[in-house]
């Protein structure tokens, strides 16, 4: 066995790459797809992430074709679930993959890879979680970081396992914008005559993740105190959108322009693209600005900005709390859903941080 047995790749002509997650966490595989795609240009590559997901890589020039897993299969009955799931694995058999990395620990990931009869199976070490023998699957295990690291880097630590090593220069993201989300985008905001914008997407389906609705709208009486205009956007979530409105309903005199559930994921990164800066939580969006290298203010209660914060961009600012118990990775103190950490962050300190960023924008294209 040679030191770090590392495969020969040089064979290597289709690849399958799986990340059944969340739409931030589809996000941030970009950079293993470009690096794949770099190192491997003989190869094609296919990806297998939820349906709903599919924007988030729609456009990576390293992507050949996506399998869908359409999150509605789990709510059909436990036969009907298993013919659409089967038909998906036989249509990854027929591929004939060389190679398949699981970006996960998760079952399907596993199965899949199993099932595609690749000579290369790559994922994470499932440390006695899921089935029994999920863990010889693999021909290559990735070793869990036990300590605080980037989701980007723990991504990228699939490749490193099979030979494939980055340079700094080589991690970031790619979000693709279509012309004609760009266009919708400008024809919204010139309908309402706005030029320049402060976007606010202060909500995620996980709530103890949000900053209170009362000081949301404090800090948005304060910007148009100054003059600055507002957008607000959410997810179509019904409970996002009651967030959307119980914030508005506390500043009747303040003209947002409320675009909340109304946007696509392709929209949303025209609008984070366009301007002046996105003040948000640990949500999609925060990836979005990373990949485009937008000007954001990012609040973080109980996750870690170490594992999820804004990826190398220097238009970015995390706030939070210095406590000695964030980050906690709970869902709220004590279980609670309520993280006292975002309900006594200050106004004043996450102003602050947009006054840092807005003024630095003068300076930084100078220096990138």
């Amino acid at each position: 066995m040679k030191y770090g047995n590392y495969p020969d790749l040089s064979h290597v002509k289709k690849i399958l790459v799986v990340k059944l997650r969340h739409h931030g966490d589809v996000l941030l595989t970009s950079p293993v797809l470009s690096n794949l795609h770099a190192a491997l240009s003989q190869a094609e590559i296919d990806v297998m992430i939820y349906k709903d997901t599919i924007p988030m890589l729609e456009g990576h020039p390293a992507v050949r074709k996506f399998w869908g897993y359409d999150r509605g299969w789990k709510k059909l009955s436990f036969f009907q679930k298993h013919v659409q799931e089967f038909s998906l694995l036989n249509k990854i058999r027929g591929e004939k993959y060389d190679l398949v990395i699981n970006l996960t620990e998760g079952d399907r990931g596993a199965i899949a890879a199993l099932v595609s009869g690749a000579e290369i199976k790559v994922g994470f070490d499932p440390e006695g979680k899921g089935f029994i023998g999920k863990r010889r699957i693999y021909t290559h295990l990735v070793k869990n970081c036990k300590t605080p690291r980037h989701t980007v880097e723990k991504n990228l630590d699939a490749i490193r396992k099979i030979g494939i090593f980055p340079t700094p220069e080589e991690r970031d993201l790619f979000f693709a914008i279509p012309e004609e989300s760009k266009k919708k985008v400008r024809q919204i905001l010139e309908e309402k005559g706005i030029k320049e914008f402060f976007l606010f997407h202060p909500v995620s389906r996980w709530k103890f993740k949000c900053w209170p609705p009362s000081m949301v709208a404090r800090l948005i009486e304060e910007l148009y105190s100054r003059g600055e205009t507002i957008v607000m956007t959410s997810s179509p979530d019904v409970q996002e959108l009651q967030m959307v409105d119980e914030i508005l309903k506390l500043i009747p005199h303040v003209p947002v322009l409320n675009l909340g559930g109304k946007t696509s994921l392709k929209e949303l990164g025209a609008l984070i693209e366009m301007s002046r800066c996105l003040v948000c939580v640990d949500s999609v969006p925060l990836h979005i600005s990373s990949a485009l290298k937008s000007p954001a203010v990012v609040l973080f209660g109980p996750s870690s900005d170490l594992n999820w914060g804004p990826w190398l961009n220097p238009r970015a600012r995390v706030v939070a709390q210095h406590l000695p118990c964030r980050p906690c990775l709970m869902d709220g103190c004590g279980g609670s859903k309520m993280s006292d950490c975002l309900h006594t962050l200050p106004v004043s300190k996450v102003l602050k941080a947009i006054d840092e960023v807005v003024l630095a924008q003068a300076l930084l294209p100078q220096v990138l």
